[in-house]
């Protein structure tokens, strides 16, 4: 029967704080084979009154659907309902969002507050709120500069810690909309603020400038409660100067240097009136990733004592994240923990900053107990990136109960899968979603223990395994907004987003700017998000052109081009290459995609123009860089350099024989290093794909699993909990993931799942001829797709599942396939390449098997 189900806002569930025009999706279940939708009717109540009702739509699309109703009251839940026709008959369902606030006028005269100048304890804000009656539902609003952790009558009433997100501030500031009614009781109410500093106002220098940011100040926050009582009344309750303020028990916090807490001051003597503090330049705008959360738990494995008083625990694997505390012990008696990802030879955590990044202490927190029997303790503004854990000045011996490891990230649900008959590469899945979590938090950053930046080369090579494998998109989206952000209205965008003021000069750097283009182009492609694309295209032709116009004719030059190849060193570099070509390539690249871009949006003229401008670089690409024996070769290189002609043929800038040739070199220069890789980050992505479509699949399994330097195999055989940022065994981030594009490889090729655009699969397993299994899920605009193939001695059976809306193509190894399969229900024939059967399908179940 079929059935409505995944109802989402803004691509959420039940949203609060949605503060632009909302699009409404739904998945469609059930029906059988060829399902459709017909039609659909939604209907949307704000306060209990209809206010839009779309009428009956004929359109099988489920996603993105924009409402058109009258403007929307701010802090309002509205009740929606969908109603559709489908092949197979009805199905109705509803849901809920909240709108957030639209205008300055809603913050309904919300003062920022905090403390005017720096003193020995994080802020403390405290007021009472008496709502004057039952309440029945009430809405919590809070906007901050920094870290705000909020507190209604002593229990947590903010979506997660490390909350709001971090944004230019100058640009954007976001704020938190949560439910509250639940914490709220007749008569007086208390509500609490603690202020982190966060990358608003770093208490330490560093090298990437964040305390000279252009908006470093101390924290501040902005705060509303709006409660709707039981008789009908609306009360707003918000910060002003009425609000009390002290030094609270955090005496210390940093997002590098970590934090100090002394409990003997949870409880302040002396307040006063918070200060008005100047907001943050930037417009206040909902937060729409998923907030922060503690998603794990992890008990120590070990617990060595290296030195007296020293103990030193191991976690299972690599976390960002912190420690919880529990201990008893006299007051004044301060336990110190630093966090490290590998051990010295000394059997003590690597915490030390040995590129010297941060002036003072570093992955470094301290509590000091107040001698009250048990007490608990874990930081509240700082996260990190350890494995192991030092501890000192503890009273007595840890236990493992004394001492928990809290997996701290954005709470992004895992909605991708895949495993295979080789355990190896079923790891490497593993490892690689484990590593993209650890650096999810707010945006993807490069690293939990290091940097915390986003680098834009590093989300862009793992931005289509983040949308296979993790309910991201709105993480994704926030962050093309930061990057967009750096450019400040013209030129290119920044290495790093947000970005506050790096003094250091990377420019140019096409393939890192690349994520500009890339990614919003992705959110479409896999998602099916118009908006984004619409909204930043303006600014990504800007950018576009703007590079084209710095790139003498049409050869791009980058200072960052294919990062940590296995010859560099093990602290990061650049391959010994010409990067012009690799600059070219994307160059290409971006504006090829940015010309399908402009397609899609229907910008026919742009769409003309860019096609022409890519053939001039490709030409030009092709000119100086193929040479007659089909091989790319730039100046300067330190002999056959595989990502050469790797992105060449990846990207289309040779094709046909020409591009057998080029990876057919590839393949060669592979199996003469012993069946290995020589690429870095650029290349990586690339290079299995690259081989398997060319005929080359057993070597690219070979690469794969080598486990020899370089490669994932030599991880494993390593011990890698994560990945790493090098090759190398003396990688410094042991919490890196842009090595790990491999996982790409897995779902097209290994287990043979694609997605082509918004609801387009291609199904087509490459590697059945040298694994037994593999199977791989998806999420699309329209649902989960699956694919499960297995060879067990026997024929070869494919299932498939697509999902109501949508549409693959399944192409599969030349067999004997069935006349009762051509004919059955949902297939067509399709055109085939020799050696191939490829067969169009609509939504369903499905199962191949070749004989």
């Amino acid at each position: 029967m079929i059935a409505l189900a995944g109802l989402r806002v803004e691509h959420r569930v039940r949203p609060v704080g949605v503060d632009v025009t909302p699009r409404f999706s739904w998945i469609l279940t059930g029906g059988g084979r060829g399902a459709e939708q017909i039609s659909y009717r939604l209907r949307v109540a704000a306060g209990g009154e209809e206010v839009w009702d779309s009428g009956t739509v004929r359109r099988r699309r489920t996603y993105g659907i924009e409402y058109a109703g009258p403007p929307l009251p701010a802090a309002t839940a509205c009740d929606w309902t969908v109603e559709v026709e489908t092949t197979h008959g009805p199905a109705r369902a509803g849901s809920r969002f909240h709108t957030g606030l639209f205008t300055e006028a809603d913050w309904a005269g919300a003062a920022w507050i905090g403390r005017a100048g720096p003193a020995r304890g994080a802020p403390l804000l405290r007021a009472e709120f008496d709502p004057g009656g039952p309440v029945r539902a009430a809405l919590l609003f809070v906007a901050a500069g920094g870290y705000a952790e909020v507190t209604v009558n002593g229990a947590p009433a903010g979506p997660g810690p490390l909350s709001p997100g971090f944004t230019d501030y100058e640009e954007r500031v976001q704020y938190t909309g949560v439910e509250a009614g639940h914490l709220l009781r007749e008569g007086p109410n208390t509500i609490t603020v603690e202020l982190g500093r966060g990358f608003y106002g770093t208490a330490a220098a560093n090298t990437w400038d964040w305390h000279t940011a252009p908006w470093h100040g101390e924290p501040r926050v902005r705060l509303l409660l709006v409660a709707d009582l039981a008789d009908g009344t609306r009360r707003t309750f918000a910060s002003s100067p009425s609000w009390l303020l002290a030094d609270g028990p955090t005496t210390y916090d940093d997002p590098y240097g970590g934090e100090s807490h002394d409990a003997r001051l949870a409880a302040p003597r002396e307040w006063r009136p918070a200060d008005v503090l100047p907001a943050p330049a930037g417009r206040l705008v909902g937060q729409r990733q998923q907030p922060i959360a503690v998603t794990g738990e992890l008990r120590p494995e070990e617990i060595t004592e290296p030195a007296p008083g020293v103990y030193v625990a191991r976690f299972p694997r690599v976390i960002a994240g912190r420690l919880a505390l529990r201990a008893r012990g006299p007051a004044g008696t301060r336990i110190t923990v630093r966090y490290g990802e590998r051990l010295t030879a000394a059997g003590r955590p690597n915490y030390d900053d040995d590129k010297g990044y941060y002036d003072g202490r570093f992955q470094t927190d301290e509590l000091t107990l107040a001698g009250t029997g048990e007490e608990r303790w874990a930081s509240r503004f700082s996260w990190k990136g350890f494995q192991y854990a030092e501890i000192t000045g503890w009273p007595g011996t840890p236990g493992p109960g004394d001492l928990v490891a809290q997996v701290l990230h954005n709470d992004v649900p895992v909605t991708g899968h895949f495993s295979c008959s080789d355990p190896a590469l079923t790891r490497l899945h593993e490892l690689t979603v484990a590593t993209v979590l650890n650096n999810l938090h707010g945006l993807p950053t490069d690293t939990p223990k290091y940097e915390k930046n986003g680098w834009t080369g590093d989300g862009m090579l793992g931005a289509e395994l983040f949308l296979r494998n993790l309910d991201c998109h709105e993480l994704l989206a926030k962050w093309v907004d930061d990057i967009a952000d750096t450019r400040r209205g013209n030129g290119a965008p920044e290495v790093i987003a947000p970005h506050g003021g790096w003094r250091m000069d990377w420019s140019p750097a096409p393939p890192w700017h690349a994520a500009y283009v890339l990614i919003p182009w992705w959110l479409y492609r896999y998602r099916g998000d118009e908006r984004v694309l619409r909204e930043h295209y303006p600014g990504m032709l800007d950018y576009v052109r703007f590079e084209l116009a710095r790139s003498p004719g049409g050869i791009a030059d980058t200072t960052l081009g294919d990062w940590v190849s296995p010859e560099t060193d093990p602290g990061g570099g650049n391959a010994p290459e010409d990067r012009r070509v690799a600059a070219t390539a994307y160059l290409y690249l971006m504006l090829a995609t940015l010309a399908r871009a402009a397609g899609a949006l229907g910008r026919e003229e742009d769409a003309r123009a860019l096609r022409a401008d890519a053939d001039r670089v490709r030409a030009a690409f092709r000119a100086r860089f193929l040479h007659e024996d089909g091989v790319v070769r730039g100046e300067g290189d330190a002999g056959f350099r595989q990502t050469h002609n790797v992105l060449a043929v990846a990207f289309g800038l040779v094709e046909g024989e020409e591009a057998a040739r080029a990876a057919g070199a590839v393949a060669a220069d592979a199996r003469a290093r012993g069946g290995h890789l020589n690429t870095g980050a650029l290349g990586t992505k690339y290079l299995l794909p690259v081989l398997t479509d060319h005929g080359h699949a057993a070597l690219a399994y070979e690469i794969a699993v080598n486990p020899e330097f370089p490669g994932w195999g030599f991880w494993l055989a390593n011990g890698a909990t994560t990945l790493w940022e090098h090759w190398s065994a003396e990688s410094r981030s042991r919490g890196h993931y842009f090595l790990g594009t491999i996982d790409d490889w897995l779902f097209t090729h290994v287990a043979g799942l694609r997605q082509d655009g918004p609801g387009e699969l291609t199904v087509r397993p490459a590697l059945t001829g040298v694994l037994t299994s593999a199977r791989a899920e998806v999420v699309t605009p329209y649902g989960p797709a699956r694919v499960d193939w297995h060879r067990d001695g026997g024929p070869l059976t494919v299932s498939v599942s697509v999902p109501v809306g949508a549409r693959a193509l399944v192409r599969l190894p030349a067999g004997r396939l069935g006349h009762e399969c051509r004919e059955a229900a949902g297939v067509e024939e399709a055109a085939a390449p020799p050696g191939e059967i490829a067969l169009r399908v609509r939504s369903g179940e499905y199962t191949f098997t070749l004989r």
